[in-house]
């Protein structure tokens, strides 16, 4: 409306507002440039100018005031209140000073009272004070008095405050219509950050419950449900008593099956298990991934009916009875195909016989429609229903029959045991009583009950052995990856073996060459004794041992001839000795080193060695076997490796290895 303005802590609030509605923009604009969310960056309009969110920063505090540098007339107003307002409490201060103690009440000082500033003195000296009495204290001994001298300077402070008014009337005027002209923009990117909030709060739902995205409109399947309404309150729906986490469920129904009929004994979840089907089947159609599992699917609800808890009224004089069979004449008039219904104890609150009658009635008639009904209840009658009714199946919440506590896992296709005499039991009624009831049974439920029984002992073996087999599983995964690992490990060692033997067969085959030039030498010095067939036959012995080396290596541990031994095979007399060359050792390191039964002052050579042949070879790793024992030297040798700097790492090694009796040595 032009002329109104907006009051400061509602321009506060813009404030924030428009900064958020700028950030979303830019990240919408960004997302919209990666192409990595288009439908979500689709909302993105642009929003308004920023000199806007400018002017409102220097105008308003974040808690709702002006403030002074709104306008430079304002800045001046409050100086001049501040000055108005000093001059006031100044004079009354000292007029206050100048009074008798007497004259003075206890503890007196400058203050306020109906917004004029006023001074506490006794009510004997009011005559002499004089001035206008603006309150006085609750036994009338006290009075707050504004002096004579003090009226017209607390005038020209109350004139002063009124000017600042008028002037923040004007600047908040003034935001407003700078505003105003923007009203649509405002508007559209207000929403703009309700919608992105909006998707932003899904998606954080959906990671928190951690849900999935199920496909709309296939037959009802669901796996790892867990009650949404639960998950939120951090209590768990479906849980055993001795943990905190939710056992989900799973329920799949069939094309051809309409009716899930679930039985068992109170306490034992049916009714949570009802309603999380009916939320997670709402929070889908209204958008909201539900906490559901991968692979699930839900079919689209036209309309959801519910009768669930005690309906009873006594100011409509319904009855428990009379109120379900109000809800079920309105479920029955209006449910069909596409619809989703849900009955909570269908068949109770009136007698078994007749209520059972008409809860089979009910359910036969919404199966015949293809309504998808989820009901729960006690009546044993109902339990064969699934028998004699094409589209109607049981299901139960299974119960620990040895502690009579539920374990809360959905399982279908079996009628759930009511328990209500075993649970009698345990809570001490009477063994006479329990045994009159038990004959009292029909045999028909009795019969049924030891099926049922025999059922669920048979299906707590079938888990026990499955979870057995899952064990047995994961171990003899353990193992083939121990296999695959120690597989790897061997590959790696016979292409380091065949590295290193072929850089032993290089290096034999360049000590060869400097033995034929050593020959040639000491051929050179001989010729005088010997004759050129001679050496001929010396030369030739050389060649081929150069060659019988570069085809099978090493011709002796030490990988090249001696002269000597040439002279002895063609009886070569000595030459003239040249100067000794010291032979070349080749070293051939072990992956692996025993220091078993050994002292650490026995153990220390042998592991510097080991150490010190294992990187001159460049080995990947020393195993290094220490034993057991008493521990001594496992620390000895780890205390060494940890002062090593070409030790990489260090660890024991696997219990298939040698476990605590052998440390392995990684190199850099």
């Amino acid at each position: 409306m032009p002329g109104s303005a907006l009051e400061a802590p509602a321009l506060a609030e813009l404030t924030i507002a428009l900064a958020a509605m700028r950030v979303v923009a830019a990240d919408l604009k960004r997302l919209g440039t990666t192409h990595h969310a288009p439908r979500t960056a689709s909302l993105r309009v642009d929003p308004p100018p920023k000199e806007l969110e400018t002017r409102l920063v220097q105008s308003i505090s974040p808690d709702g005031q002006v403030l002074d540098g709104a306008s430079r007339e304002l800045a001046r107003a409050r100086q001049r209140v501040r000055e108005a307002r000093q001059r006031v409490i100044d004079r009354l201060g000292a007029i206050l000073g100048s009074l008798d103690q007497s004259e003075r009440a206890p503890d007196a000082a400058v203050t306020i009272r109906g917004g004029r500033y006023v001074i506490p003195i006794r009510n004997t000296a009011r005559a002499r004070v004089g001035g206008i009495v603006h309150d006085e204290s609750a036994t009338r001994s006290t009075v707050f008095v504004e002096p004579p001298e003090i009226i017209e300077l607390g005038n020209e402070l109350r004139a002063a405050e009124s000017a600042e008014q008028r002037e923040v009337l004007r600047v908040l005027r003034e935001l407003t219509d700078l505003l105003r002209p923007h009203m649509p923009t405002i508007a559209a990117a207000w929403e703009m950050c309700v919608a992105f909030d909006d998707l932003c709060a899904r998606a954080r739902y959906a990671v928190e419950v951690n849900g999935f995205v199920p496909e709309i409109g296939g037959h009802l399947k669901i796996r790892g449900g867990r009650h949404p309404l639960l998950l939120g309150e951090g209590r768990s729906m479906l849980r055993p008593y001795s943990s905190d986490l939710v056992i989900p469920f799973d329920l799949e129904m069939h094309p051809d099956e309409f009716t899930v009929l679930v039985s068992g004994p109170n306490t034992g979840g049916k009714t949570v298990l009802i309603k999380a089907v009916g939320l997670l089947a709402l929070l889908a159609q209204s958008g909201v991934i539900p906490p559901i599992g991968p692979h699930s699917s839900l079919p689209v609800f036209m309309r959801v009916f519910a009768d669930i808890g005690d309906r009873q009224s006594i100011a409509a004089s319904l009855s428990t009875f009379s109120a379900h069979v109000a809800a079920l004449r309105e479920i029955l008039d209006g449910a069909g195909p596409g619809s989703l219904v849900l009955l909570d104890e269908i068949g109770s609150g009136t007698d078994p016989a007749e209520g059972g009658a008409l809860a089979a009635a009910t359910l036969k008639t919404l199966t015949r429609r293809r309504a998808i009904t989820l009901a729960t209840t006690h009546l044993g009658a109902l339990k064969q229903l699934a028998a004699e009714t094409v589209g109607i199946v049981n299901a139960s919440l299974q119960f620990d029959a040895e502690t009579l506590t539920p374990t809360y896992r959905l399982l279908k296709g079996v009628p759930g045991r009511s328990y209500g005499l075993a649970i009698a039991r345990r809570l001490g009624l009477a063994n006479d009583v329990l045994a009159e009831a038990e004959r009292a049974v029909p045999d028909a439920e009795r019969t049924l009950d030891r099926l049922l029984a025999s059922v669920e002992a048979r299906g707590r073996d079938i888990d026990a052995r499955a979870a057995e087999l899952e064990t047995q599983a994961a171990q003899l995964e353990v193992e083939r990856q121990n296999l695959a690992a120690l597989e790897e490990l061997e590959a790696q060692l016979r292409a380091r073996e065949k590295a290193l033997d072929k850089d032993a067969r290089e290096r034999a085959r360049a000590y060869l060459l400097e033995a034929r030039k050593t020959v040639e030498t000491a051929l050179a010095q001989a010729r005088a004794a010997v004759t050129e067939a001679t050496a001929r036959e010396a030369r030739r012995m050389v060649e081929e041992a150069i060659e019988k080396t570069g085809e099978e290596g090493r011709r002796t541990p030490e990988g090249w001839v001696n002269l000597e031994e040439l002279r002895r095979r063609k009886n070569i007399p000595a030459a003239k000795k040249s100067p000794e060359r010291t032979p070349v050792r080749v070293t051939v390191a072990e992956s692996e080193v025993s220091l078993r039964g050994l002292t650490v002052e026995e153990a220390e050579p042998l592991l510097a060695r080991a150490i010190d042949d294992a990187v001159l070879a460049d080995l990947p790793y020393l195993r290094i076997i220490h034993g057991k024992g008493t521990g001594v030297l496992r620390d000895f040798v780890q205390s060494v490796l940890k002062r090593d700097p070409r030790v990489k790492r260090f660890s024991l090694a696997p219990a298939n290895q040698g476990g605590h009796g052998v440390t392995v040595a990684e190199f850099a």
